[in-house]
């Protein structure tokens, strides 16, 4: 007999796909309406290319969290969750300590205003949601399966680059948001570095938790997530290349990062093709 394989549990596969489809409303409203965040977002953004990061990032995301519902097998889903769980209490951190800058009042028309209301309850709700739902996928039997694709060894240095300078920087930024302009490439302001060290910071965990996974099967949804950030990052440049200053040493050091992100992402694509390998999973009924 193969040994039981623990499974993804129904409950966090809906819940991972219930947050794809929710950061590709969030990617909608940032990356296409990138110039129309005071109506359509929570709060407004001034610099488009600041906005288009963000929207990015969320449609990033959906690949993330849509390929990690796809799996069957909890190994190759789990390093979209301690990612997610980070990012949206992050996130809610973020917008408690900036809560005068959301679109909530009169002054603002009703649409602007449910869209700020679903936010809050968004960043509320779904963290509460998943750690419930990690305590049912923990309790559920099974083990991990084999290793199939193990990561080359200078994938593995590029990963531990990437989440000593992803986490340090994400951390300087949320920590100290006024600062953050000294060594970002685009202008932000105090709420705003703290919206993009959330996500450096999510990103910085997902690199930490690569390097725990070790194995590119594992690691597709993140991979697929790389490459997709890299794009569509580099599509926000094109968009407002005036607002980015290229010159720089951040912005070398941001063109790198990214170029790093789509070679890593390939790479693990590649190497984590499925294989034949069919494990007996246990029941997660």
């Amino acid at each position: 007999m193969e040994p039981a394989i623990k499974p993804l549990v129904p409950a966090m596969r809906w819940l991972l796909y219930t947050a794809a489809v929710l950061v590709l409303l969030a990617g909608l409203q940032l990356f296409v309406f990138t110039e129309r965040s005071g109506t359509f977002f929570a709060w407004t953004i001034a610099d488009p290319l600041a906005a288009a990061f963000l929207g990015g990032a969320y449609w990033a995301a959906v690949a993330i969290e849509a390929l990690a519902a796809h799996q069957q097998i909890w190994a190759n889903a789990r390093i979209a969750v301690p990612t997610v769980l980070v990012f949206t209490v992050l996130t809610l951190i973020g917008t408690l300590l900036n809560r005068d800058k959301l679109h909530l009042g009169d002054g603002f028309a009703v649409i602007t205003q449910a869209v700020t209301g679903a936010w809050l309850t968004i960043y509320v709700l779904v963290p509460l949601l998943l750690v419930l739902v990690v305590i049912v996928q923990a309790r559920t039997p099974g083990s991990d399966p084999p290793r199939l694709a193990p990561l080359p060894g200078w994938i593995c240095a590029v990963l531990v680059i990437q989440a000593i300078v992803l986490l340090g920087t994400g951390v300087a930024m949320f920590a100290l948001p006024d600062h953050a302009n000294a060594f970002w490439p685009w202008r932000l302001t105090p709420f705003m570095a703290q919206a993009t060290g959330v996500w450096l910071i999510s990103l910085g965990v997902a690199a930490a938790h690569a390097l725990y996974e070790r194995d590119a099967r594992r690691l597709r949804p993140a991979a697929a997530g790389y490459v997709l950030l890299a794009v569509l990052q580099f599509i926000a440049l094109a968009r407002y290349p005036d607002l980015f200053e290229w010159g720089s040493a951040a912005g070398i050091i941001y063109l790198i990062a990214l170029g790093t992100m789509l070679v890593v992402g390939s790479i693990c694509l590649i190497l984590g093709r499925p294989r034949s390998y069919r494990p007996h999973l246990v029941s997660s009924s």
